[in-house]
């Protein structure tokens, strides 16, 4: 995966009704560390990794780059959308096109903030880089994937085999004004 190339980073802190996507900071640490390792947010994912491997290896400050916003709650890190340029991706019909990820912590499901900061994560997308598709892969078993990938607007591209499990790939087209 590559990052998203000419768009300026870190943008102006995106906010919703709830939320506020920004750039990760070192008070983010702790809830990375949680997020990775999470055998209920990584369930479909392949596995959590080791907390005593994640202590000793994430710097101080997390790893930043462009596409990459940490989703905020009343102050605290509850997420992370990661919007990145698919490359070398598995399936031709993703290839060169924005994917989007989206890790949240355990506590956080069920409210509506992965839908809202998507939603708001995508349209900051489409201000950046008008026109741009974007593509979406989940495991088909990951119920709350999917869920949430109709909610956004995405169709499905195709099912696949892969990492021993179903894959769904979606993409959703870009909006495009109407005369």
């Amino acid at each position: 995966m590559e990052d998203l190339g000419a768009v300026v980073w870190p943008p102006e802190p995106v906010r919703t009704g709830r939320l506020v996507l920004r750039e990760s900071e070192v008070r983010d640490r702790a809830a990375f560390i949680e997020l990775l390792a999470s055998s209920e947010v990584y369930a479909y994912l392949g596995g959590p990794r080791p907390r005593d491997e994640l202590e000793r290896e994430m710097p101080g400050a997390p790893e930043r780059w462009p596409g990459s916003f940490v989703v905020e709650l009343d102050g605290s890190m509850i997420g992370q959308i990661l919007l990145r340029r698919a490359t070398g991706h598995r399936r031709p019909a993703a290839a060169g096109k924005v994917d989007l990820g989206y890790l949240f912590l355990p506590r956080a499901w069920g409210f509506g903030y992965a839908a809202e900061a998507c939603a708001a994560a995508l349209g900051w997308l489409a201000g950046a880089l008008p026109g741009e598709p974007v593509v979406l892969t989940t495991q088909s078993a990951n119920v709350g994937s999917m869920r949430l990938a109709a909610k956004l607007g995405f169709t499905e591209v195709e099912r696949f085999e892969a990492w021993g499990a179903e894959q769904w790939l979606g993409m959703r087209s870009p909006v495009t004004p109407s005369n």
